[in-house]
């Protein structure tokens, strides 16, 4: 198998905290460290969330600014990835940042339940989401927590909502959603090659110790794969992971070994119709 692996490194997300893990990125500085680390590991795309000083999640488009200046500063060329997600802020509130105008943003087409709440994504939210991407050119990932999700998708890009190819990732592993099983993971695939092309890029992230399953997974089956802090604090059972670095080593060692390239942050912008930026 030939075609390169693009590793996303999701740094922080609205959980994790210095609690559950020292390493675990909340400042700026911090995370802009983090994402170098990663970056220089293998990860072409970061997938982030912003926190205010007591390590609460924050929806803040300041913050937003700040960590993509730095981003771009020392990852050039990295995919930067906003997170619209739901634990972050309420209503249009998580979609302050996309007038900032990153490379990608996450996009949950559908609700589902979490550990201890629902996760609202109501049609009206996601609607005003993909709008505000087209707006201002911003590439959605379609979030797949249920099959419907995908099926979603495919409803919006007949609408015109979405434009290009869809890049769906599966979220397995959240408790009381979609489990790591191995037959729905399958499906998904094929519903991603009928309804989007046979050549249509997909990812999949596992959330706990799902993370390396998946990874797994979606490197032998031709797929693109999620690491990071945010979904999983942890190498295995008795250690911590050391940074965010360390995941993206370990999915890079899973594509030496079903003998996949690792994507450059340029290759991956070819293969999800992404511009260029002005330095190149």
């Amino acid at each position: 198998m030939t075609n390169p692996c693009i590793i996303c490194v999701a740094i922080t997300g609205s959980l994790p905290t210095k609690a559950n893990n020292p390493a675990v990125p909340i400042t700026v500085s911090e995370q802009v460290e983090s994402t170098h680390e990663a970056f220089e590991a293998g990860a072409a795309i970061v997938h982030a969330h912003v926190r205010n000083d007591d390590q609460t999640p924050s929806s803040d488009p300041e913050r937003f600014a700040r960590l993509k200046e730095g981003l771009e500063k020392y990852c050039p060329g990295m995919i930067i990835q906003f997170s619209t997600g739901g634990r972050s802020g309420a209503g249009q509130a998580r979609g302050g940042m996309l007038p900032l105008k990153p490379d990608m943003a996450s996009l949950s087409v559908g609700s589902n339940n979490f550990p201890t709440r629902v996760y609202e994504n109501p049609p009206d939210l996601v609607d005003w989401l993909a709008s505000e991407m087209l707006t201002y050119e911003v590439k959605p990932e379609i979030e797949a927590f249920d099959l419907s999700h995908i099926l979603k998708a495919k409803e919006m890009l007949d609408k015109g909502q979405l434009t290009g190819t869809p890049y769906v990732q599966f979220v397995m592993g959240v408790k009381n959603a979609m489990p790591a099983d191995r037959d729905v993971f399958d499906y998904y695939v094929h519903t991603v090659h009928r309804l989007f092309g046979k050549d249509a890029p997909w990812c999949a992230a596992g959330i706990g110790a799902n993370q390396i399953v998946l990874n797994e997974w979606a490197i032998a089956a031709g797929g693109h794969a999620r690491t990071g802090l945010e979904d999983n604090v942890r190498l295995d059972r008795d250690r911590l992971a050391a940074s965010n670095a360390a995941l993206v080593c370990r999915a890079v060692e899973i594509c030496e070994t079903h003998e996949r390239p690792v994507a450059t942050w340029a290759e991956a912008r070819q293969m999800l119709g992404l511009r260029m930026p002005a330095a190149a």
